[in-house]
């Protein structure tokens, strides 16, 4: 059985109501659970929410909200890993054999069921622990700079000054849209980002981490660009 597992508290402060404001014409988690949907690789879409304001949007969009999550699990200091953790045991308890869940941010506007088929079809052909996406940093992290106590810049790889741009590797980091992970060896180590993690490589500009109203409207303008071009 595949599931996806979206994690929603309501305690959200920076951006109040986050995980449900509008985006774009409708609750930002409506584009999960629909991107969820279109992949159609899941046999069911849960949310993990401590709020039923929250579970009911979810409920309104096709998504399952079968238990509440706890409010140990609900504050500033709760991490992803232990989310997952607490939503397999719930399934676990109710008998059902879990062999892949997908952990999917309930703030990713960008998702698309073609990458999370993408990310299941590589979880499963390369017999990984893990999965998930990833875009390119636009200049390299080789050539990175520190604004020290005086105020000078000095470099933080100063061994790569007269190093070639293009010689240098290309770096990625976290695109914060979904996880896919074996769940028997999730629950062997609670860790999300395990030994043998394979990417699914984003392109730039469908990635936008979204912690701060500036945030929320370069992603609202992002996704309103590419609606105009067709993509």
């Amino acid at each position: 059985m595949n599931i996806a597992l979206i994690p929603a508290r309501g305690g959200s402060k920076r951006i109040p109501g986050k995980n449900i404001k509008n985006f774009c014409g409708k609750p930002i988690i409506a584009y999960s659970i629909e991107a969820a949907l279109e992949a159609q690789i899941f046999d069911r879409i849960i949310v993990s929410t401590d709020s039923d304001e929250i579970g009911s949007v979810a409920r309104q969009y096709g998504a399952e909200v079968p238990f509440v999550r706890p409010a140990e699990l609900a504050d500033d200091f709760s991490t992803t890993a232990a989310v997952v953790e607490h939503g397999l045991n719930w399934l676990y308890s109710q008998g059902e054999k879990i062999r892949y869940l997908c952990c999917l941010y309930a703030t990713a506007p960008f998702v698309t069921g073609k990458y999370l088929r993408q990310g299941f079809e590589k979880i499963v052909s390369e017999g990984v622990s893990s999965v998930f996406t990833v875009t390119s940093y636009p200049s390299s992290i080789y050539r990175a700079l520190l604004i020290g106590e005086k105020g000078y810049l000095t470099m933080v790889h100063p061994e790569h000054e007269l190093t070639r741009s293009n010689d240098l590797p290309e770096t990625y980091y976290d695109a914060g849209q979904f996880y896919w992970l074996d769940a028997g060896s999730f629950m062997e180590t609670q860790r999300i980002y395990s030994r043998d993690a394979l990417p699914v490589i984003l392109p730039r500009f469908l990635v936008q981490d979204i912690d701060t109203s500036e945030d929320w409207k370069t992603a609202e303008l992002m996704y309103e660009a590419l609606k105009k071009r067709g993509e």
